[in-house]
């Protein structure tokens, strides 16, 4: 008989929430003198790595972005601050959302600026590389509620996207 592996107990989701903060240098621009897209997609999904490693208990991988938004440009000098947590979980999948904020480097007293939105998809995986069981995610305030009930819409929606082109594949 086989067994299958259980379902490790929810965790809140302020457990899973981290922060990584960089500032941004020469290296990190693009033709324009702005940091470049591709440097903040990486410490996008460098902190949301972090948090579903840290939800899981495990190794965690992306599966897919689901949307990144560039609302700001990062320039030189920038103090920038990427804060991610899990918003939702299945079975072995985990959505994280991500926020960027940014410091100027020449207002440091001003607010932080948005500057990037984005929602990733992780799978657990096992030390063969095959999907494993996550713990629930366990939301604790009105926010982390709407989190989640956002997060199975984007759910539904990629599915249903899923379904859809399949279906039209095989017509």
């Amino acid at each position: 008989m086989t067994e299958h592996p259980t379902t490790p107990p929810g965790k809140p989701t302020s457990y899973s929430r981290v922060t990584l903060s960089r500032i941004m240098t020469a290296v990190d621009v693009n033709l324009y003198g702005t940091v470049h897209g591709g440097v903040l997609m990486k410490f996008v999904d460098d902190v949301a790595g972090a948090a579903a490693a840290r939800h899981s208990g495990g190794t965690a991988v992306t599966a897919s972005i689901d949307e990144i938004v560039f609302s700001e440009p990062v320039r030189v000098g920038d103090l920038v601050h990427a804060h991610a947590q899990v918003n939702w979980t299945g079975n072995t999948s985990m959505e994280v959302g991500v926020k960027v904020v940014a410091e100027r480097w020449d207002s440091a007293e001003d607010e932080p600026v948005r500057v990037a939105t984005a929602y990733l998809v992780f799978v657990g995986v096992d030390v063969a590389g095959a999907p494993r069981p996550v713990r629930p995610v366990l939301p604790e305030t009105p926010d982390d509620q709407r989190r989640y009930k956002e997060a199975e819409i984007r759910r539904a929606h990629r599915l249903a996207k899923r379904r859809a082109i399949q279906a039209h594949r095989a017509s």
